[in-house]
């Protein structure tokens, strides 16, 4: 037997155990071995063999005699490698990628309490950007695009209760001090999809941000760019929101369709 029948014999096995484990995903209920046969093309005596190590492995249950369904392995693996998932890891080749379309910062941050974190960054020392927060640096809710992003996902009541312990405090002429003004801010974010800030933290420096989410659909952090503020282009939002969108995915998330830039308000 030359040494290519023994690793060609291996790979069949792995290729006809993907194909049981593909045709029990189509089903939620348990399958026959007669349906799974017939669904993969195997023979009924090579898909009993295969299932009942597969079995033993707990990648299937055996349910009913000669019924099969996908077994709790998979939920084990399935959780850790979605806790190994790190949104930093996921993000940082993406946020260069449009740091260099751009040329202007992009910021990766999270919620904690009621700020944000800035958890990472791609940048240019000579943008010319007035000021360029550390990482590990934080800011409140209300003034950030990002912030904004998580307001806008909190509950109504939430975000009442958030106004009364920060008294939604400015730090430029541009910030929104008012519950109602920043209810209607809220309202267009969750309409668009998106956020912005105009010079509500940092005179002189305007900011859009998209959400990231995890694969429960969950917002996790946020994607934003920051730019002087007369040189921030529209143009970039169609970019920012498409690498958000591909975070997302490599995070696990299906998202619905992707944010467009057409029709969107300043």
């Amino acid at each position: 037997m030359s040494e290519s029948q023994p690793k060609k014999t291996a790979i069949q096995v792995i290729e006809r155990m993907m194909a049981l484990l593909d045709a029990l995903a189509e089903n939620r209920d348990p399958v026959s071995l007669k349906e799974l046969a017939r669904g993969t093309g195997l023979h009924p005596s090579t898909a009993h063999r295969i299932l009942n190590d597969m079995v033993i492995a707990r990648f299937v249950d055996r349910t009913d005699p000669g019924h099969y369904r996908l077994g709790m392995r998979l939920l084990e693996l399935g959780n850790l490698v979605k806790g190994r998932l790190n949104v930093r890891e996921a993000a940082l080749e993406l946020m260069r990628n449009l740091h260099k379309v751009t040329g202007q910062t992009v910021n990766l941050s999270v919620r904690q309490g009621d700020e944000i974190v800035y958890i990472e960054r791609a940048y240019n020392e000579f943008s010319g950007m007035q000021v360029v927060r550390a990482i590990g640096g934080r800011a409140p809710l209300h003034l950030t695009s990002v912030g904004k992003l998580f307001l806008s996902a909190d509950d109504p009541k939430n975000v009442r209760s958030y106004a009364t312990r920060t008294g939604l405090a400015g730090h430029t002429q541009n910030s929104i001090t008012e519950l109602a003004r920043l209810d209607r801010e809220l309202a267009m974010v969750r309409s668009h999809g998106y956020s912005r800030d105009n010079e509500e933290l940092e005179l002189g420096v305007r900011c859009m941000a998209a959400g990231i989410r995890d694969d429960t659909g969950k917002l996790i952090a946020g994607l934003s760019l920051s730019a002087p503020a007369d040189r921030l282009q529209e143009s970039w939002l169609k970019e920012l929101t498409a690498t958000a969108a591909r975070i997302s995915r490599a995070l696990g998330y299906e998202e619905e369709g992707l944010v467009t830039s057409e029709g969107m308000a300043n």
